[in-house]
C-alpha cells in the first residue's frame, strides 16, 4: 500500500521515468497500446502525463470509456501546464540575463 503512494509521488515529479518503469515492470503498456512500440515511445517523450494516465485507466475488455476519459484529459492538461510553465520560466530567465548584461 505504501509503495503505491511512493510511486504516485514519483510519477508526479518524474512522469517520463514513471512511464518507463510501468513499461519495463508491468504489461500495462503493451496491453493498452496493443503491442506497438512507436506510440508509447512518442507518448512518453512528448505527453508523459497523458500516456501514463491512459495506461493506468485502460481496461483490456472495453478500453477507455466514461469517467476514465476525465483522467486522460487531466493528464493532457498537466502536460500543457508543464510545457508552457517551463517555456515561460525559460523566457523570463533569458530576459533577466539579457537585461543584466546590458547594464
Amino acid at each position: 500500500m505504501r509503495f503505491g503512494r511512493v510511486f504516485a509521488l514519483c510519477a508526479i515529479a518524474f512522469p517520463r521515468l514513471a512511464g518507463v518503469f510501468v513499461w519495463l515492470f508491468t504489461d500495462r503498456v503493451t496491453i493498452a497500446f496493443h503491442d506497438t512500440k512507436l506510440l508509447p515511445i512518442l507518448g512518453i517523450t512528448f505527453l508523459p502525463f497523458t500516456t501514463l494516465m491512459y495506461v493506468l485507466v485502460y481496461n483490456p475488455v472495453s478500453g477507455v470509456y466514461g469517467w476514465a476519459w476525465l483522467w486522460v484529459i487531466l493528464g493532457f492538461i498537466l502536460d500543457v501546464i508543464v510545457y508552457y510553465g517551463s517555456r515561460y520560466t525559460i523566457r523570463y530567465r533569458w530576459r533577466r540575463y539579457v537585461l543584466h548584461r546590458e547594464r
